[in-house]
């Protein structure tokens, strides 16, 4: 069948003239990863003869806006990818099989989109043209898993109006906590040269709704506020606009004293609100969509308002005055201080919730997913419900600091739907509370050529997108799509792939942090086990702090005989975590103190119970290489290497977590291992003498 595709001329002028350098369009020297999850290898059988007989050209209503000029071209080379043809012919719009309308008042929220099909046309209708771009990805996401472009019928709204990525990227090029090498961002030449990657890192977060980008480290260096940055961040955002994406910066809070020749940076100072105001309208006269400034104070050393004995609501609301209706200000949550004696998990919402209702409406909180610090395991953050007049944001970690670093597999999106999921018995869950603000993620891309040090953790950076946009989507429908778009289409190897991805990372909680165990990693690098780290300066530093083992038992007590933690939930919540006979095991030794030999309702004592959950961990991860090895047929062989490597590392890591914890537990309690458990191979002295000062990411 003669098929016409393409796109009138003066778009694909247009599209050419923008640097669209498609990964799905350009020829792919071998699967080396770069491409992510758009790949659009061609179709095939029922699909493929479905979308060759329906394909045509394509025709849109706003042929001189770049981000439509966008949508259209990335259909047009992302269906011409699937059907599995380079050639592309010019048609008339009036032959057009896919019709963009991109002005559709009918459509008011922003990034929504309908599409509609019949058997030889499919209509796109959007309030904007980011909304066209979205679509775009939409249907080839679609059409990817078998669907029939005739009878596609798609009507999407995000549902969190933010939808950000965090950069903890250095402008030197260290990127803190990153595991995939480089930062992408090449300061250095800024704004002469931009690197064609920054477009190609903008298109795939366009494919999942990804529309905010903080470049640089929330431990943030104050010359980035000055005029040659805002000229480097001037490109990057002119780069990324047509992609829908808005640049933001974090800001050091003691930037006026810092660069600006001020004495103090105290937010109730006239002098320093005039600097802020004066350094805003500064970034505003260059990128007038400028999103604003992500601000991390009081916290680790960082400079805040408490320093001059001012409230976190003072240090944003002056910050949000100088934004205006122009910007947002994001505080984060994250805060402790080293003269706080209460438990940690307790300290932000000591410091936040008796400032609800006193931020600006242009200021946002963020929340970390859980009380601590992006452990495997936490429960949900209290604050999350319990600051109903002030906009709360989620908080994730993509980048695996506590979960094996880039080496291990472990699929974040059932870590995340845990939370977003749970009822925080104050008005809703937790994704409802956030959905007026929105979701950050700490970014995990990296200069390898993959992205993201392995090719697994892609599917961290996709499932943040897609639950950004909606929270509602299980983790396996992501997992299983994005595996699609990845690696293959076999109903067969997709279910492997899938079971892999849905439990790999509870396999991780098992090997390192069973039973609610938290923060038992080594010091400094999170890498590897150290619940024998006692001695640190802080007492919340230390593993010892969270896992309080000795010889008669193991857990931090945060009901109302221990630190109160569990009041800081909602009664119902707290109830039910405070009963031994209602808790959720998985949270067992986050809020209970147990004895060793207490009994557990699977008839194990609890020694014995977690030396099962460590065993069952390790099986897991084995289970996992297996199941791998077996897809071979189905995965380049590059790739499939790459993988198999990485899972034998897991393999071996995994019991290194389960003997060293195991040797320490013992050298507190004496008990033997259950009958039948694999023997400790080395003393727990070996397993102590091993450091790793050169562990990436610090």
């Amino acid at each position: 069948m003669m098929r016409g595709r393409g796109l009138v001329n003066r778009l694909a002028m247009l599209a050419g003239a923008l640097g669209v350098a498609a990964l799905a369009g350009a020829p792919v020297r071998a699967e080396d990863g770069y491409a992510l999850w758009l790949r659009h290898a061609p179709l095939e059988g029922e699909a493929l003869a479905r979308l060759d007989g329906f394909a045509g050209s394509v025709s849109i209503d706003l042929p001189d806006n770049p981000t439509a000029a966008l949508a259209a071209n990335e259909l047009r080379l992302g269906v011409d990818a699937l059907l599995g043809d380079g050639a592309i012919g010019f048609a008339e719009p009036s032959m057009a099989a896919f019709q963009f309308d991109c002005d559709d008042p009918a459509i008011a929220t922003d990034g929504a989109f309908r599409v509609t099909s019949d058997v030889s046309r499919m209509r796109i209708a959007a309030g904007a043209p980011i909304g066209c771009l979205y679509a775009s990805h939409a249907i080839l996401r679609a059409l990817e898993q078998g669907a029939d472009p005739a009878t596609l019928a798609l009507d999407e709204a995000p549902v969190m109006p933010l939808r950000m990525l965090n950069h903890w990227d250095n402008p030197d090029g260290h990127v803190e906590r990153g595991y995939a090498g480089r930062s992408i961002f090449d300061w250095w030449h800024l704004p002469e040269r931009l690197d064609q990657r920054m477009i190609d890192y903008a298109r795939a977060n366009a494919s999942v709704g990804i529309n905010g980008v903080v470049v640089n480290n929330v431990n943030a260096r104050a010359f980035m506020l000055e005029a040659r940055y805002i000229a480097k961040l001037k490109r990057l955002a002119d780069a990324w606009r047509p992609y829908g994406i808005r640049v933001y910066l974090s800001a050091r809070f003691s930037a006026p004293r810092d660069i600006g020749g001020l004495a103090t940076a105290d937010p109730l100072d006239p002098a320093v609100a005039a600097w802020w105001q004066a350094k805003a309208d500064e970034i505003y006269a260059a990128i007038p969509d400028f999103g604003g400034f992500l601000v991390k104070a009081n916290s680790e050393g960082q400079p805040g308002p408490q320093d001059y004995g001012r409230s976190h609501a003072d240090g944003a609301n002056m910050l949000a005055a100088a934004l205006g209706d122009r910007g947002t200000v994001i505080w984060r949550a994250f805060v402790y201080k080293a003269q706080d004696s209460t438990d940690r998990t307790m300290q932000a919402y000591a410091e936040f919730v008796p400032l609800d209702g006193q931020f600006a409406d242009n200021v946002i909180v963020q929340v970390k997913n859980g009380p601590l610090d992006f452990q495997p395991r936490e429960p949900f953050h209290p604050l999350f419900g319990a600051m109903p007049e002030t906009r709360l944001m989620f908080e994730g970690q993509i980048t695996k600091e506590y979960l094996g670093f880039a080496s291990h597999l472990a699929f974040l999106g059932p870590l995340w739907k845990d939370v977003l999921d749970a009822d925080t018995g104050r008005g809703g869950t937790v994704a409802q509370i956030v959905a007026p603000a929105g979701m950050a993620g700490v970014a995990n891309a990296g200069s390898d050529r993959n992205w993201t040090g392995s090719d697994f953790d892609q599917a961290n950076w996709y499932a943040f997108g897609r639950l950004a946009w909606n929270p509602a989507l299980p983790a396996e429908a992501i997992a299983r799509e994005w595996a699609a778009q990845t690696f293959t289409r076999d109903p067969q190897a997709l279910d492997t792939i899938t079971a892999m991805m849905l439990g790999s990372r509870e396999a991780v909680v098992r090997y390192m942090t069973p039973l609610g165990l938290a923060h038992v990693m080594d010091t400094g690098h999170h890498y590897g086990p150290g619940p024998w780290v006692c001695d640190l300066a802080r007492p919340d530093w230390n593993p010892c702090y969270y896992h309080r083992a000795d010889s008669e038992g193991i857990g931090f007590d945060r009901t109302a005989r221990g630190s109160g933690a569990l009041a800081q939930y909602a009664p119902q919540v707290a109830a039910r975590w405070a009963d031994l006979a209602t808790i959720d095991p998985r949270y067992l030794l986050w809020f209970h103190r147990v004895g060793w030999n207490q009994a557990m309702p699977s008839g194990r004592t609890l020694w014995a119970e977690m030396v099962h959950e460590y065993d069952a961990g390790v099986a897991a991860v084995d289970a996992m290489a297996r199941d791998w090895q077996a897809l071979a047929p189905h995965i380049d062989a590059q790739r499939h290497r790459a993988v198999a490597e990485n899972l034998a590392i897991q393999q071996a890591e995994a019991r290194w977590w389960r003997d060293a914890s195991l040797a320490y537990w013992q050298s507190l309690h004496g008990l033997a291992l259950p009958a039948g458990a694999t023997p400790i191979p080395e003393s727990l002295a070996d397993y102590q003498r091993r450091t790793f000062p050169e562990a990436p990411g610090q």
